[in-house]
């Protein structure tokens, strides 16, 4: 089992397959995607090295993130080995859905278990203008048939200042008759996006507070759960969950790691560097690789430190998927 010096366990495996993404989004690529990594990048059997090596080591839960993961072309064929290796109970993906409609049944056959997609206005025009791209109802129409197909489906939206109280309502009307978990994400600072960060930071306090006063109940955390707090009401088909990283409590519950495309093991969305090991997950032996991680953990800090704006080496959310 994994564990850190702080007494934490570890069942959640966040391997990003690219760092690419066809995406415009205002808070985390708004120029687009530049390629800033020359290193060489995990090819489709080095992901498998590393989520054998994960398996071993207890890891239940695989994601698998970007950038836009649909943008890695063996995406399929790594679902499908993903999910039938032993010991990973879980196969998730998070998109941003643009292909939706056109993989996700293709995803659902290969052993999907859990869809997240980013949806961070239910206006189209606000929508468009938000990302660069012009396709909500292909998003939505693609959730519908995930959720026809019995796919447990996540929708990932960040906090903004402006415009946060009227996205609510929105989206609370839309959970009404949604059998969705919709997720609001507090912003967080990148070396990239710091003005943006300060202009545009909302609090996840007074929403979770809106929540509790309207009948909202907190619901039970299973071991692999990500870091939302989710809650449920008798009215409601979907749920709501809060990330709120600038909560004193948040790095407590800490249960996942990180691959980035390049091979390096984060320790921290938000620490200093990527820890190289593209190397070891080259030779292919996944008992040498789980060992090398097990002795790294050691070096995993007790928090980040967003709060004193220390970000680390992220430049952006693309490069490891959040």
């Amino acid at each position: 089992m994994l564990t850190d010096n702080h007494g934490r366990r570890f069942y959640y495996l966040r391997l990003s397959v690219t760092d690419q993404c066809n995406f415009r989004c205002s808070y985390c690529l708004p120029e687009g995607y530049r390629q800033t990594d020359f290193n060489p990048t995990l090819t489709a059997a080095d992901m498998l090295t590393v989520v054998r090596a994960f398996a071993r080591l207890g890891t239940r839960k695989v994601r698998l993130t970007g950038g836009e993961p649909t943008l890695f072309r063996e995406l399929p064929w790594v679902i499908e080995q993903v999910a039938v290796t032993p010991g990973i109970q879980k196969v998730a993906i998070t998109t941003n859905g643009y292909r939706l409609p056109k993989v996700i049944d293709d995803w659902h056959r290969a052993g999907l278990s859990q869809l997240n997609v980013s949806i961070d206005s239910l206006d189209p025009a606000e929508f468009a203008s938000m990302t660069g791209h012009d396709c909500l109802p292909v998003i939505l129409q693609g959730i519908d048939r995930a959720l026809a197909l019995g796919m447990p489906t996540k929708v990932n939206a960040v906090l903004h200042h402006e415009s946060s109280r009227e996205r609510l309502g929105q989206f609370l009307e839309w959970l009404v008759d949604t059998p969705v978990t919709l997720r609001f994400i507090e912003l967080m600072q990148t070396g990239e996006n710091r003005d943006y960060f300060i202009s545009n930071h909302l609090r996840g306090d007074d929403i979770e507070a809106y929540l509790l006063a309207t009948g909202w109940q907190p619901v039970p955390r299973a071991l692999d759960d990500g870091p939302a707090r989710e809650y449920c009401h008798p009215d409601y088909r979907g749920r709501v969950g809060l990330i709120t990283p600038y909560a004193t409590d948040f790095c407590q519950t800490c249960n996942r790691l990180r691959v980035s495309a390049q091979g390096r093991l984060h320790l921290c969305l938000f620490a200093d560097q990527g820890i190289e090991l593209l190397d070891v997950i080259r030779g292919g032996d996944s008992d040498q690789l789980a060992s090398h991680i097990q002795q790294l953990m050691t070096g995993k800090a007790a928090s980040h430190q967003l709060h004193q704006g220390q970000v680390g080496q992220t430049r952006n959310l693309a490069m490891l998927g959040g």
